[in-house]
């Protein structure tokens, strides 16, 4: 007998591994209730304008995952305050009051883009005109256009790869996965935009591990002219004009380089989450030294956390891009699926 009308599953976090699990759980007969602690849902897709590698808008995409909610209990600007577990059923009280009462839980608090402010000598929030990718995405998506502080037109601008990722004294020493490739696709944008702009990669190795990837690290050499220095940023500084000079190590000639440019856009890679949730005792998640949630076992159980009925999904568990994320949604949820039938 089918009784999977009758369990509850509350997703925790609505991002992109929150919805889509929350959609293929409600399309198994589950009653799903996704809580998200942001007025709305999307994640850190919100912060996109064109996704890699065929610059897709983000909002499509969000769009889509959205439109899949239906009949869902989305409850946006809620954070947990209490967690407890009694008789095989977690009982969750939200900062409004609700108490909800689930046979399951899924785990998809998602990631923190890295805090630039961390690494001073990079200048982030000290010189005018050092951004982070996220601000430079935002201007793709808000204001349409890039310019500097004083707001004119760049002329020349460096990418700076793994900022905070593959970083021992930032304590990230993993890979994000999607710097590389997010750095090559806003180059070649900002080439777009501005065709006689001098565009810099400054990298410690290209890491394009995906289909596609290799095709736009061509196509932002021979078609849009961006240079790529294998080398790591070793000093920045402000002029007195508000520019930006670098020194950079460029490790396949062995020399120093100098270089002055308009603007200084800053790579910043994934962090894992520290969140209360994080710290309670019925959930019992296990926290990695690296901040991201340890699974039971990463090759065969990467959706298991260490207590019976929670689960986990998405950028929470480590570094993945948006396919590798709806991948491991519709994976939990058929976990969460499995094992209620068991507790029929």
């Amino acid at each position: 007998m089918d009784t999977s009308s009758q369990r509850h599953v509350v997703v925790i976090g609505a991002g992109i591994a929150g919805m889509e699990a929350s959609a293929q759980l409600q399309g198994l007969g589950y009653a799903v209730t996704l809580l998200e602690e942001q007025p709305q849902t999307g994640g850190n897709l919100l912060t996109w304008d064109r996704l890699f590698p065929f610059k897709r808008p983000a909002s499509e995409v969000l769009g889509e995952l959205r439109s899949r909610l239906g009949g869902i209990h989305v409850l946006t600007s809620r954070r947990i305050l209490n967690i407890e577990k009694l008789n095989a059923q977690f009982i969750l009280t939200v900062n409004d009051g609700t108490v909800l009462t689930a046979d399951a839980v899924l785990v998809a608090t998602g990631f923190k883009p890295f805090d630039a402010y961390r690494k001073e000598e990079y200048g982030y929030g000290i010189y005018d005109n050092v951004f982070t990718s996220v601000d430079i995405e935002r201007m793709f998506r808000e204001e349409r256009r890039i310019l500097t502080r004083s707001g004119e037109v760049p002329r020349r601008v460096g990418f700076i790869h793994c900022v905070g990722s593959r970083d021992e004294k930032a304590g990230n020493r993993y890979c994000s996965k999607v710097c590389c490739v997010t750095a090559v696709k806003q180059a070649s944008e900002l080439k777009e935009m501005y065709p006689d702009c001098e565009v810099f990669c400054f990298y410690m190795d290209l890491r394009m591990f995906d289909r596609h990837y290799e095709q736009m690290y061509l196509d932002a050499q021979t078609r849009y002219g961006v240079t790529f220095v294998r080398g790591r940023l070793s000093e920045a500084a402000e002029t007195i004009d508000k520019r930006i000079a670098i020194k950079v190590e460029d490790t396949l000639v062995g020399k120093p380089m100098k270089m002055t440019v308009d603007m200084l856009v800053l790579m910043v890679g994934m962090e894992g989450r520290t969140t209360q949730l994080y710290n309670s005792p019925t959930l019992g998640l296990s926290v990695g030294k690296d901040r991201f949630l340890n699974a039971v076992d990463e090759y065969t159980d990467n959706n298991l956390s260490r207590t019976e009925g929670v689960f986990l999904a998405g950028t929470c568990t480590g570094p993945k891009h948006i396919p590798e994320v709806l991948a491991d949604a519709g994976a939990a949820a058929l976990r969460i699926h499995r094992y209620l039938c068991q507790k029929a």
